[in-house]
């Protein structure tokens, strides 16, 4: 029996894509040869990023404008990727832990990044309300936000407006509804939420973006996204497995009717959670404002750490596992990506329903 699995990440992935992967694991479509063992430079593995490349355009609905890369290391070292390639003193949204080590890195890197909205003050409860002002500097390279946050389960259901480019970390919303990625200058998302396993993450920007080197001449070859660019992804040895199943994930989404039909997805599967932390509001209470709720980490406590214990005792006992809370919020935090069968969702709604201290 699979369990329900509420992993922050790496998470769930769907249960198609993990038999055709097992299917032709040793022997990948016939060719005598695993996906493992492919030469990066070979036709069948550059066919994989093809396929791979097309899907996610046609679920962006990605003009030709747009590129996209896949690379490695994660959202963590985009951090220091996206000042370095896009020019010192990018304005940055602050609405928690993924938010404040953007800020970090660009620090680290000298590019002099400046907060134009925080909620640190508030407990991170919120993010900006739209039409709420951003005082983004004149001349700012760039404003980049988080767009959902995991930690504190808040997310932004609208784009900021802004008067220079935008940039956003999507790690854990990407392709979990549709968006208008012409609003953006550069998304990029660590794969292991929605869009395939750990190690491959998914860049999607502007060609002139990409292919246009502004930052300092000391910036290494690897963290350049022109080179990557160039190269089609192949600059040096990619994840090649990683990128086979984020190639089977894209086509699970298009066969499911792509991001239209997710997005009506994923919000059913929240409204479940947030309906009975609404009518049990006494015993379960949640961490962020309803107008900034995440549809993909809803997050709330109990009223003691003790009666916290309990039900995720017996939640376990139910096969429900990840559920335990980061430690800067505590409570619990069940994280509902895109592979998420409702029914697993339903067994905890349930649960936390009928659940008694």
């Amino acid at each position: 029996m699979r369990l329900h699995n509420f992993n922050a990440g790496p998470s769930i992935l769907p249960l198609p894509v993990l038999e055709e992967a097992k299917a032709n694991l040793v022997d990948h479509q016939g060719l005598g040869l695993s996906v493992l063992e492919m030469s990066h430079r070979s036709p069948p593995f550059e066919a994989i990023v093809d396929r791979a490349k097309g899907t996610l355009r046609r679920l962006l609905s990605l003009p030709d404008a747009y590129e996209i890369l896949f690379l490695q290391g994660g959202a963590s070292l985009q951090f220091a990727m996206v000042p370095l390639n896009l020019g010192a003193g990018g304005a940055y949204v602050n609405t928690g832990v993924w938010s404040q080590k953007a800020i970090k890195e660009a620090q680290i890197t000298g590019c002099a990044p400046q907060v134009v909205w925080s909620d640190e003050a508030g407990g991170f409860r919120r993010v900006p309300a739209p039409g709420e002002r951003l005082e983004v500097p004149a001349g700012a390279p760039y404003l980049h936000y988080t767009s959902n946050n995991t930690i504190f389960g808040t997310h932004f259901e609208h784009v900021p407006d802004a008067d220079v480019p935008l940039v956003c970390d999507m790690s854990s919303d990407f392709l979990a509804a549709p968006h208008d990625p012409t609003r953006f200058s550069l998304v990029y998302a660590g794969a292991q939420k929605n869009a395939g396993p750990s190690g491959v993450t998914i860049v999607v920007g502007r060609r002139d973006v990409l292919r246009t080197f502004r930052g300092p001449a000391t910036t290494p070859t690897m963290l350049r996204y022109q080179i990557h660019a160039e190269a089609d992804s192949l600059y040096n040895t990619p994840s090649t497995f990683g990128i086979w199943v984020c190639a089977l994930v894209f086509d699970w989404i298009e066969g499911l009717g792509g991001l239209e039909a997710m997005g009506r997805r994923n919000a059913e599967k929240a409204r479940l959670l947030y309906d009975v932390i609404d009518r049990r509001s006494d015993l379960f209470r949640g961490h962020a404002e309803r107008e900034s709720r995440s549809l993909m980490n809803v997050t709330f406590t109990l009223p003691t750490p003790e009666l916290e214990k309990r039900f995720l005792q017996d939640a376990e006992r139910a096969g429900c596992i990840g559920l335990k809370g980061h430690r800067l919020v505590g409570g619990l935090r069940a994280s509902i990506y895109n592979a998420m069968p409702r029914e697993s969702v339903e067994v905890l709604a349930d649960l936390m329903d009928r659940w008694q201290p």
